[in-house]
This record gives structure tokens, sequence and C-alpha cells, in this order.
């Protein structure tokens, strides 16, 4: 038998921001590298140091120590310190698909500036890891992921729990993604510290019989792991000293001060060949349940909102509108994409995205997001206005009052949209008219009767509302700013056949003898909206019946809302001992806000009186840090009155409403959801997450024993009997639970809870999320699951923004119609459309949502040449021309590339 062999890896896991905002933990960080690269100066025995997977530590601590630049680079080229892959160490499941390919690649990018880098996919704290890491590990050329949560057998405070059976008998084993890509995963069995704080004196004995012991446990080969660390902790300086005293104590063992470099490739020699496989999702499925930390995915949902905008944004306007712009000669704004991209990511960590922090921190989040989203916008504005500038947007007839609009819709897919745009109909400027009458003179002046007419000259069906006047300004790029007044109007209009992945031009303009179209209104009575697809009918509780036209299949008593006592904390629910409540017979104040053949609109009010808070009970517990499974408070006899206002909509051409509650909260520790009973009987559903819809069982696992069964999603939620089905997208809606009685899904649009939790007793107020609240979410229903029926593209297109800009008309060398990008492929989502960060080529990519091989077609506008790709965009596999035709096996996620030979010039 080959001696054991224990490795030691020095490490400090950097929570960014938690239990401290953002400068605090900085400031110790600098101490803890300013003192790692003295050591490596005094102390030989000191190998090497792991920071923790994230090159953000590195930009945290050059922004308040650059004149260490130079020996940080060299520690690191010389194998001291060890960085990368990621960029952060981001949550899995709030981040988006491309959010988490954009941390792994700036994380390698980083880490190429340095020369060095660990190939080890590290997700020591994260709360629980989508199914499809390993094939974007295994495209990125690692090979070996370590986690710490996810897979039994590790328990409440991470200790080794036991059971009946584990998912794997050992801490090593092969770890499957769905489309058959597979790694090595390492799992923590006794946490990410189980060798902090290593004695030098008398205790060390006593110290390595327990901890040799635990860790034999589970290691499947002589290769023993200790990390020596845990979080924010200072480097352990007499740590040579300490490994000298175990060697003394125990001859046969030998003691290393490792790596993963090192440690990972020992533990590959010594591999058994009956490791286990887990397949998919790591989310402690078979564990009680209690410590999943899954409802970080409820906690703070308004920070949850504003990343998925900010994302939305970047991956389905910015990115793919600079790549069109580009390739019609423009610069593409690759430095600020990446720091779009790098101050979004800043709120991807853990305990930010989740929400699980003091409240200064999420605070200071909500600056980072306002950061990133003001830069996205920019770029939006800045690329659409070179491309309008370039489209031949003169009127067939040169009508005086015509105003061109150019509506971009980045989603790939065609799309019938109705669009709804306040646009400035006349200006008049400072420099024309003295300004203190320029708005009395454009309020007065009648507005001529307009319709919206296509590229065509053909009149569609619109509305046009005069809104007033309101102030604005130019910024000329060779003069000094230009003031003025607008006379402003409203437009509303269907766009029917959006070009995929580029543009199409409508005009504001006179209405001619016999320009008029006009259909029937939406709203058929006070309660009922009707287009082709959808009957709804809204009842005296606010909740409403809908009726799938296709199939004539009922769904009634939708929209409910439950109201639950929460004696959690921004990690985990814990309901109360008391009923939970609904609005099943609170009488609803209904009224019509719009109708007409576009769009109608009903506003549901509901005036809910619940109770305030919790009883007085909770605060006792929550001072002796009871874990939040064993607390039994109630709640409060004393109420408040909560409104909902619920905004239900139904455009012409709409598969589903889209809906908006506006929650004027006043109540604390409690959760609101909505509720949809889909009476179709499953034993499963699926779910959007990570480059994958997710299947997913409705009944938990015989070991769980948390008597609610949540789930994190992305996009959207389905249920179906496989004929029919019910799909519920969202904004930044991230959890939901599917409910045994008629399988309905229950969505979470608000979580009011009082303390961070974990080790101590930190308040968060502001996690109450008291005062004005929003959620917004649609509802289809659908012949088949959501992937056969093509609802899967339906909901990314819902979270896809169309982008409209206003210009003016001239002369161009584009059409007035364009498609940049074609492709056909059934099940497969297009997720990104880019330029490369390291070369000038346009990629793309795609997954395949189902279990079945796929042809996709491809051919991306005025390219020469096309290659085959990876996430961390290599270039293989190249051709001549500008189509691919290529088969995408189930589940996996495809890069593709297109060269430029030569582009336009500007």
């Amino acid at each position: 038998m080959e001696k054991l062999t224990a490795h030691i890896i020095s490490h400090s896991h950097w929570d960014r921001e938690w239990y401290m905002p953002f400068e605090k933990h900085r400031y110790d960080l600098v101490k803890l590298i300013d003192r790692l690269l003295d050591l490596f100066q005094i102390d030989p025995r000191f190998k090497s140091f792991h920071l923790d997977g994230q090159t953000v530590l590195l930009e945290d601590y050059l922004e308040i120590r650059p004149e260490r630049k130079q020996e940080l680079m060299q520690a690191i080229q010389d194998k001291k310190i060890y960085i990368g892959p990621w960029y952060v160490l981001q949550d899995a499941f709030l981040t988006s698909s491309e959010a988490n390919v954009r941390n792994l690649l700036y994380g390698l990018q980083d880490s190429k500036q340095y020369g060095v880098m660990t190939k080890l996919g590290y997700f020591p704290d994260t709360f629980g890891i989508y199914g499809q890491a390993p094939q974007l590990l295994k495209q990125a050329g690692i090979e070996t992921a370590a986690f710490g949560r996810g897979v039994k057998p590790t328990g409440f405070n991470n200790t080794v729990g036991e059971m009946q059976s584990y998912e794997s008998p050992f801490s090593e084993m092969n770890w499957l993604s769905p489309d058959g890509s597979s790694v090595l995963g390492i799992l923590f069995a006794n946490w990410y510290s189980n060798g902090n704080e290593i004695p030098v004196g008398e205790d060390a004995k006593l110290f390595w019989d327990k901890k040799l012991n635990d860790v034999q446990k589970y290691a499947s080969t002589p290769h023993l792991l200790f990390m020596n660390g845990c979080d924010h902790q200072p480097v352990q300086k007499d740590i040579g000293e300490a490994i000298e005293k175990a060697k003394e104590l125990y001859p046969n063992i030998q003691f290393v001060h490792s790596n993963f470099d090192d440690y990972i490739e020992a533990i590959h020699e010594h591999l058994p060949e009956n490791l286990q496989s887990i397949h998919g999702e790591l989310r402690n499925q078979r564990t009680d349940g209690w410590s999943t930390l899954v409802n970080t995915a409820s906690a703070r949902i308004y920070l949850k909102q504003m990343n998925q905008e900010c994302q939305s944004l970047l991956e389905k306007a910015a990115e793919p509108l600079s790549v069109m712009a580009y390739s019609l000669g423009f610069e593409y704004p690759r430095h600020y994409l990446r720091y779009a991209w790098k101050t979004l990511m800043q709120n991807h960590p853990h305990d930010s995205i989740c929400g699980c922090s003091v409240d200064e921190v999420h605070r200071e989040m909500v600056t980072r997001f306002e950061k990133a989203k003001q830069t996205t916008e920019m770029i939006i504005d800045d690329k659409t206005a070179e491309i309008a500038a370039n489209i031949h947007t003169n009127y067939f007839n040169h009508a005086e009052n015509s105003v061109p609009l150019v509506v971009f819709n980045a989603s790939g897919k065609k799309r019938n949209k109705v669009i709804t745009k306040v646009i400035e109909f006349e200006k008049i400027y400072f420099e024309d008219m003295p300004y203190e009458q320029i708005p009395d003179y454009l309020q007065t002046k009648p507005l001529p009767k307009l319709n919206i007419t296509d590229s065509n000259g053909i009149v569609q069906l619109s509305e046009i509302k005069d809104k007033g006047v309101k102030f604005g300004y130019d910024l000329p790029d060779d003069g000094f700013r230009k003031a003025y007044f607008a006379k402003i109007i409203e437009v509303q209009f269907m766009a029917k056949d959006l070009p995929g992945l580029g543009y199409s031009t409508y005009y504001v303009t006179d209405v001619k003898m016999g320009d008029h179209t006009t259909e029937r209104n939406i709203l058929t009575s006070d309660r009922e909206l009707e287009n082709e697809f959808l009957h709804i009918e809204i009842h005296d509780n606010g909740s409403y019946t809908l009726t799938y036209k296709e199939t004539g299949k009922v769904y009634h008593q939708l929209g409910i809302y439950e109201n639950t006592g929460d004696i959690g904390n921004e990690y985990m629910f814990k309901k109360t001992q008391d009923d939970s409540l609904t609005t099943e017979q609170l009488a609803a104040n209904i009224t019509v806000i719009e109708n007409n053949p576009l769009r109608a609109a009903v506003e549901i009010v509901h005036n809910w009186e619940i109770p305030k808070c919790a009883a007085e009970s909770f605060e006792k517990e929550k001072l002796k840090l009871t874990w939040h499974k064993n607390r039994s408070s109630g709640r409060s006899d004393e109420t408040t009155v909560i409104q909902i206002r619920t905004r239900l909509a139904l455009d012409k051409k709409a598969k589903g409403p889209h809906i908006k509650a506006l929650i004027n909260n006043s109540a604390k520790d409690h959760r609101i959801r909505v509720l949809y009973p889909t009476n179709l009987h499953s034993s499963h559903h699926y779910a959007d997450s990570i480059f994958e819809v997710v299947k997913r069982n409705n009944q938990p696992e015989i070991d769980w024993e948390n008597p609610n069964f949540d789930h994190h999603q992305q996009a959207f939620i389905s249920v179906s009997d496989e004929n029919q089905g019910l799909t519920i997208g969202n904004k930044g809606l991230n959890e939901y639970e599917v409910l045994p009685e008629k399988n309905t899904i229950a969505v979470t649009i608000l979580r009011s809870v009082s303390e961070l939790g974990d080790w101590g007793v930190f308040p968060t107020p502001e996690a109450q999320c008291l005062g004005e609240n929003t959620a917004e979410w649609t509802i289809i229903p659908h012949v088949g699951n959501v992937v056969t029926s093509q609802m899967a593209q339906q909901m990314y297109e819902y979270q896809t923004p169309l982008i409209v800009v206003q210009t003016d008309s001239h002369d161009g060398d584009l059409p007035k119609a364009k498609s940049f990008l074609q492709w056909q492929g059934q099940s497969l989502a297009l997720t990104s459309v880019k330029l490369a960060e390291e070369s000038n080529d346009i990629m793309t990519r795609w997954f395949n949502t189902s279990d079945k091989n796929v042809n996709l077609t491809a051919t991306f506008e005025d390219t020469s040449s096309h290659f085959h790709s990876n996430i961390v965009e290599e270039k293989y596999n190249v051709h001549e021309g500008n189509e691919i035709r290529k088969t995408v096996k189930p589940y996996e996620i495809i890069t593709l590339g297109w060269g430029m030979e030569k582009r336009r010039e500007r």
C-alpha cells in the first residue's frame, strides 16, 4: 500500500462583501496579500497560496497597492500564488448562461496577463451548481472541478452527516453533464476549512488524529486534501513549522505544503476504477432540505430584477447591436463592453446576487447595477445611431411630417410585437426662438392626423396620443450642446415579422384619404379580454380563467396570491406555525385602463389585511441563534393593509398576457407568491437553467424533510402532461415551487426577512423590502411540453428587449429592413452574438434544449469564412464561405464563428 500523503493547501475563501461591506473586507484583503508577499521572501518553507479562484481580487488589491504589481506578478509566475479561472466566485443559478461564460472568459483572460492559472473549476461555496458545468469546463480545457455543496455528505454547519446512502461514497467522483461531458469532481466532504489553523504544539496529535480519520473516511486515493484556511482567514504564517511537527508525529505519512495542480495530478494517478458517477445539477437533493440555501433566489428580489435587466441589455442588445455596427465598418466597443460586464459581475458573487449580506453591501450593488446599465445604454444608443444613420430612411413621397422609427430585434428570430414609443414629433431649439415662448407655442399647435406605415408604405394598426411638451438637448460630436423643447407623442403599433438579428423601419406620417385600418378592441367586456389565441375572464376576487383557443383547454382560478409568515433568513425560508392566507375570498377593485385593437389592460387592486410582522418571540429566537429549522414563532396579532395593484395586459398577436404587480409592502417577515393551478397530471416539470431546460421531479427524494421544495429558475417554469402545457415566464423572479395540489405553479414575487442568518446576529432591515416593489411575468398555454412546443424560445424573447430609435429622413446604403444572421434549428436557443475577445471574429452560440440531434443552418451576412469554436473562443475547422451546416447533439452547447475578409470603410 502506498504511503499516505497529506496535501495541505493554504488559502482564504474571500467573499468580497458579506457580513461587512466591500471596502471593509478589502482592507483585510490588502493586509492578507501584503503579508503573503512578505512571507514568500522570509520563509522558504511557505511554498504557495491559492487565491480563491477569482481574479477580481487582483484588481481589488492593485487598486490600493499598484506599486507591488511587479512583485505580485512574479509570485504568480513563480507558482507561489495560484489564480483563476473565474473573474468572481459567482452564484451559478442566479446569473445567466452567458454571465457564467463571461465570468470564465474574463477570468482566463486576466490570468493570461499574469502568465499562469490553475486549471480547476473552483466552486468552494457555490449554493448549488448547474448541470451543464462539466460541459463548460471541458470546453475551456478544464478537467477537474472542486465544490463544497450540492452532493452529500455535507450537512448542517458543513459537518459530515450519516445517511442510508450517499450520492458518492468518495469525495472524488465523475460528474457528467446532460450531453455526456465528464470531469473529475472533488467534494470538500469536510469543508474547505478542514485543515484550518493547524497547531504546532502539544495539541497537534489530537488535531491530526481526528482530521486524518475524517478525510480518509471519504478519500478514494492515498492523497488526502487539507484546506488550510476559511472565510477571510489570515494566512497561517507558521504553516512550515506545523508541517514539520506533523512529520515528527506521523513518520509514515508524507506531509507537504501543496497546491491544486500537484494534488490533482497525484489523485489522477491513483483513482480507483469504481468511482461513482453523478449526473447533472448539484442541488443537495439527497439531504434533509434545510441547508440548500435555495431561498436566496427570493431574498431582495429587486436585485435579481436589476441583474436580469442588465444581463438582457448586454447579451440581447449591446453585444449583437455592436456586431451589426462592426460589420458595417464601425468600431466594436470591446473596452466598454468589458467594463460593463466586469462591473455587473462584481454583483455576481454568491453573497452578493443572492441578497444574503448586510444592507450596506446591497446598497452598493444598486449603484453598480446602475453603472453597468448606464454604460450599456450608451453603447446601445451609439450603435443604433450608427446603423440608423446608414439606413435609407427617406419616405416614398417625402411627406413633410414623416418621422422614421427603426425597430431593432436582436433576438435572432422573427417577432411580432406591439411597440409603444414616445417620440419627439417636433422640436424647436433655444437658438431659433426665445426659450420661454417655445412650450406655449408647441402646446397650442394642433397635432395633425397621423398614422404608422411600414417600410412598404402599408398602413399599420396604430394608436397615437399627444403627450405634451418636454425639454431635451443634443450633444453634437463636433460642437457645444444644443437645448430645445419638443412636442412629444406616444405611438403604439404592431411590428410584424421583425427580422431576427436585424431591424425594420416604420414611419409616423400624415393620414391620407383611405389611409386607416380598424379592428375590434381586445377587451370584449369590462372583465373579458380576447385575441386570436386566448380568451381571459377576470373574476370578482381578481383571479382569472384562461381559455386556450387552439385546444379549448381551460385553466381556472389563475393569479390568486398567497401570503405566508417567514421566520427564516436571507438564506432559507421557514414558514410560521400559522396558516397561509390567500386572496381567494378577497374582493378586488377591477378597472379598465386601456382598450384598443392593439392592447387591452385591466387593473386589479387588492387591499389585503395581513399580520404586520412575526410574533415577539421571533426576536428571542434570533438572538439565541436558533437555527431556522427549529424556530417556532407565529405571526403577530397586529395587522396592516398591503396593496397589490396588478396590471393584466393582453396584446394583439400575444400568446399570453403580460402581468405586472405593484406591491406596496407595509408588512415584515412574510412571503407572497402568485399561484397557477395547472390541473395537469405529471410527476415532473421543466425549468430554464444554465444552458439547459432542466427536467425536475415535482416531489423530493425520500431523505427530504423540509415541507417546502423550492427551486431556482432563469426565464421560465413549465408544467405539462405532454399533450397540454402551461408555462410561466418571468423577469427576475428566480424562485418557484410546484405544489402537489393541482400541480400548482407557485412563483415568489416578494419575500421580506429581517436578518442575514448563518453564523451570527446580523440585522438586515432593508431586506424586509418595505415600500414599493414590482414583479413582472407572463403566462402562456401551449400544446406539448415547453421544448417540443418551441415555447422556450417564446420565453427567451420575453426577456429580450426591442430597441426603437427615432431618426430623420436621409439617404443611405442599407435597406429599410435587414437581417444580419439567418438561422434555422428546431429546439435550439441562441444565447450570444459578439466579437471574440482577442480577435475580430464574430462569435455566435446556441444550445440544444432537447434530447435529440438538431440540424443547424446559419448564415451571417457579409462574412467570408466560418469556423467551429468553444466557450473560450478557440478557432478550429476553418472553411471558406458564410454558411454553416452543423448537427447539434442533444443538450450540446455550440459556438460558431465567422470571419470578415474586408469590412466597409467609415
